[in-house]
């Protein structure tokens, strides 16, 4: 491995607040590191030092003589008098028009969504997330051997997120990310970097291994901090349900984690919710029958649709980027006129929604008086909060709450969007892209409100590991007109999106991929059958485990009996000892062949 980047003892100061303090670090050839930490907390500014952006106060960093590295932050922007092929296939060597004749080329700007921006279209003609795209793509086109990005998956559809995802895994570079995506975090890193109080601590393996490493370390420090640790717990228990052989190094942690989180109760109780939520709905929520919904274009969005939602239902509502997701919402909310059909809202349905526009706030009024504006006092679940807490919990501490409006980031509005709209208690709840800006944090409270708040729940959102996490139930926009049930989730629509592209005779960037890889080292992607197999293989060991859990279980309660006795039968609970350490052994072989198959299964 060789060394591409190294940091000795940094410092680095922004006004009265240090954000890293006597940082040393390295980045090594097939690292892939992902960056988390509260917004503000350094992540952007350690990323800036790394890239020599930013000069540091104290320490030294050092770059590869022969490093080849590109940059795509949010601070960069593109020359807007050129055009998006001179922006993206010029710097290459490369005619505008000799762009599809690159492999390489022609993945990247298909799977980005660059080649549907049009390469003759001025770069000062697109919006901000276009551009994003345009810089994305300008740096994966190069030959690299580092690439560090500042929220990549910002301006991306799911999509998009998993061909990024794919893309970088099957690229023999670096990569140096600062990412909310929870998915494409645990997808991509090998390693993470969590930066906190001008500190960087190192985890092995992405969000899942992350999460299990902090989650240990508050259960055996002296935490302060006991929501932390309690948020930490229901996060761990939601992995470990939802995805027991994705972390890298479980081994050693599966003990402390499943007594970690032994008496943490699922997520949410789906039947209680739903049951309080016919209470305070009735039986009327939101209901479209035979709708037809236009685009403003005049495109035809969806045709002779019949949808009901129902109390206490939570949907999760996917497609790519124009297909209509935000139009829908629109309509559902009342605020877009139907082309045809009928509307019907319930009598008691009271509406919040979560908009991608900034509320226009009065600049001077403070964080709290915005909030307390809606209310003072909302009832969540069988508590109460009041304004201040809960736009603490959502990332605004008692100092920060008396800040003018006018002073908050983009992030810091966004909440107070959130916060604000949670305020209203709502019982139909529309958010489009509600990630946007929250650091992971913000993300693990905003969930756990969401887990105990009672109403039907419709969400937008690119971050496939949200949707999973509070959604019971995806749709997807497709672009034939109609509103698809996904049962199988975003896997489902990504697989169908896939056969989608190929019938149409569009170039499928997977499996040109994966050809690639067969040509170089033969091997080649699970097939369903196969994948059947394997998790026959898994279900069967895991028959074999419990059986040896019982086995041990016995074996230990004959050796106490053995023991307690007036007399102890030496010789018997000497050969009931070796008789329990090998099957404790032969339990280990076993998990190991689990967690290999689980593996092969992520792989």
């Amino acid at each position: 491995m060789a060394n591409l980047i190294n940091l000795e003892n940094v410092s680095k100061t922004w006004g009265l607040k240090t954000l890293l303090d006597g940082v040393s670090l390295g980045v090594q050839s097939g690292d892939r590191i992902g960056i988390v930490g509260v917004n503000g907390g350094g992540k952007t500014t350690l990323l800036e030092v790394l890239t020599g952006i930013e000069q540091p106060d104290a320490g030294r960093v050092s770059h590869n003589s022969s490093l080849r590295m590109a940059v795509v932050t949010q601070r960069f922007e593109l020359d807007s008098t050129v055009t998006v092929g001179q922006a993206v296939v010029e710097p290459l060597g490369l005619q505008v028009f000799e762009w599809a004749s690159n492999a390489k080329v022609r993945e990247v700007l298909q799977g980005t969504g660059v080649a549907d921006l049009g390469l003759d279209t001025p770069v000062g003609s697109l919006s901000g997330g276009e551009r994003r795209r345009v810089n994305l793509a300008a740096a994966l086109v190069q030959d690299l051997d580092l690439v560090v990005l500042d929220e990549p998956t910002n301006h991306l559809d799911v999509e998009g997120v998993q061909w990024l995802a794919d893309h970088l895994l099957s690229r023999k570079l670096a990569v140096v990310v600062v990412t909310h995506d929870r998915w494409f975090l645990d997808t991509v890193a090998n390693l993470t970097w969590e930066v906190h109080d001008g500190q960087v601590d190192v985890y092995e393996g992405g969000y899942n291994d992350w999460t299990f490493a902090r989650a240990e370390r508050a259960r055996q420090a002296d935490a302060i901090e006991q929501r932390r640790r309690n948020l930490a717990r229901k996060e761990l228990a939601w992995l470990r349900r939802g995805a027991p052989a994705r972390t890298s190094k479980p081994r050693y942690r599966i003990e402390a984690a499943e007594a970690l989180i032994a008496d943490v109760p699922a997520p949410r109780d789906s039947v209680e919710l739903m049951a309080f939520s016919k209470q305070r709905q009735g039986r009327v929520v939101i209901e479209l029958e035979d709708a037809r919904i236009d685009a403003p274009d005049g495109r035809t969005l969806v045709d002779h649709l019949t949808w009901r939602l129902a109390p206490g239902e939570r949907i999760g509502l996917v497609g790519v980027n124009g297909s209509g997701k935000t139009t829908l919402l629109r309509t559902l909310a009342g605020e877009y006129p139907l082309a045809a059909g009928k509307r019907i809202e319930g009598q008691t349905t009271r509406i919040g929604w979560l908009r991608q526009e900034l509320d226009d706030l009065d600049p001077t009024r403070r964080v709290i008086d915005a909030v307390e504006d809606v209310a003072t006092y909302i009832e969540l679940g069988k508590g109460q909060l009041s304004a201040s807490q809960l736009a603490e919990r959502l990332g605004f501490s008692p100092k920060r709450q008396r800040t003018p409006v006018g002073d908050l980031s983009g992030g810091e509005r966004r909440r107070l969007q959130l916060t604000r709209v949670l305020m209203s208690e709502p019982n139909v709840l529309l958010l489009d892209e509600p990630t946007n800006d929250l650091d992971i944090d913000t993300l693990q409270e905003l969930e756990d409100l969401l887990d105990n708040w009672a109403g039907t729940l419709v969400v937008i959102s690119h971050d496939r590991y949200l949707i999973e996490r509070i959604a019971d139930s995806t749709y997807a926009l497709f672009g034939d007109g109609k509103l698809t049930n996904l049962p199988g989730g975003i896997q489902q629509y990504l697989d169908r999106r896939a056969a989608q592209q190929g019938s149409a005779g569009v170039l499928d960037l997977g499996e040109a991929r994966a050809a690639e890889q067969h040509a170089v080292d033969k091997q080649k992607a699970l097939s369903s059958q196969e994948e059947r197999e394997l998790r026959k293989r898994m279900n069967a060991l895991e028959r074999k485990l419990e059986k040896a859990d019982k086995d041990a279980a016995a074996l230990e309660a004959e050796i106490t009996e053995l023991s307690g006795g007036a007399a102890p039968d030496f010789e018997a609970i000497g050969a009931k000892t070796k008789e329990l350490a090998a099957l404790r052994d032969e339990r280990d072989e076993l998990e190991m062949q689990w967690l290999e198959l689980g593996e092969q299964i992520e792989a």
